[in-house]
C-alpha cells in the first residue's frame, strides 16, 4: 500500500497565498504546509512511498521535493495533471490509477487533520473502499455529506444531502484496497468523461451504484479542517499546532 495524495488544485480563494504556490503548500504552522502534514501522518503509520498528483503551481512541489523526501523520510513520484486549472479532481484520482491499483492511503492536499485519522483507517480496513467519516460535526450547505444504509454500504455521497439525514461528512482520507482498484477507475473515467468538473466522491458513488463495496470509518472527536478559505486557514492554524 502506498500512500497517495491529490495537490493539484490552485486554491483560488486563499489568494494571495496561491498566487505562486498550490494550496497544498500554504503554510498552516510556523513553516509547515498542508501537505507536509499529510506527509508526516503518512509516514508515522509506515506509508513512506507516496505519489502526489500535482497539477497547478507544479514547479513549486518540484522545488521542495527533496526537502520534503528528507524532513519526512518518504519517497515522493509526482504525477502531472495538465488539465488541474479546467477539470476537477475526478480526473486528478483518475491520473493516478496505475498507483492505487496495489492499494492506497488517499489524502486530500487541502485537508488538516491529525495521524489518528490514518490510524483510525487502517485499524478498520475493508474489502474495498473506506471512507474517513466525521459523524459528530453539525452540517450544513457546504460539507461532502454521506448516507449510508442499514447494512453500512454507502447509499449516498454528495454536497446536496439534506444535513438532517446525512450521516456525516467524508473528511477527505480513504482506504481504497487492490480489490476496488480497477472498479473505481472505471468509474472515475466513466465520472469525468460524463463531466469533467464532476468530483471524485462522483466517482466513488458511480462505483458504489455498480456494485463495488464502500464502506465508512468514524474518526471520533478530532479537530480537522478543510482549507478551502481564509477563514478556513486561520482555523488551520489555530489546530495544526496542537497535533
Amino acid at each position: 500500500m502506498i500512500g497517495l495524495v491529490l495537490a493539484a488544485g490552485a486554491g483560488r480563494r486563499l489568494r494571495p497565498y496561491t498566487d505562486t504556490l498550490p494550496k497544498a503548500l500554504v503554510p498552516v504552522a510556523g513553516e509547515t504546509t498542508v501537505l507536509d502534514i499529510a506527509l508526516g501522518n503518512l509516514a508515522q503509520v509506515g506509508l513512506t512511498d507516496v505519489v502526489v498528483v500535482v497539477g497547478y503551481a507544479a514547479e513549486a512541489v518540484r522545488i521542495r521535493q527533496a526537502d520534503l523526501e528528507s524532513r519526512h523520510g518518504v519517497s515522493l513520484e509526482l504525477v502531472d495533471n495538465d488539465r488541474a486549472e479546467e477539470w476537477n479532481n475526478a480526473y486528478s484520482l483518475w491520473l493516478a490509477r496505475d498507483h492505487f491499483a496495489g492499494g492506497a492511503l488517499l489524502l486530500n492536499g487541502d485537508t488538516v487533520h491529525p495521524v489518528s485519522v490514518e490510524k483510525t483507517l487502517l485499524a478498520a480496513r475493508d474489502p474495498q473502499l473506506l471512507l474517513a467519516i466525521d459523524d459528530a460535526k453539525q452540517l450544513a450547505d457546504e460539507e461532502m455529506k454521506v448516507r449510508f444504509d442499514e447494512g453500512g454500504q454507502l447509499h449516498r455521497i454528495h454536497k446536496s444531502l439534506d444535513p438532517g439525514t446525512a450521516d456525516g461528512e467524508y473528511i477527505g482520507a480513504a482506504v481504497i484496497e487492490p480489490a476496488a482498484a480497477a472498479g473505481l477507475a472505471e468509474a472515475l473515467a466513466a465520472t469525468w468523461r460524463d463531466d469533467p468538473n464532476q468530483y471524485y466522491e462522483d466517482g466513488f458513488q458511480r462505483f458504489a451504484d455498480q456494485g463495488g463495496q464502500v464502506r465508512g470509518a468514524p474518526i471520533g472527536a478530532v479537530e480537522w479542517v478543510e482549507v478551502d478559505n481564509h477563514a478556513d486557514l486561520a482555523r488551520a492554524r489555530e489546530i495544526a499546532c496542537r497535533y
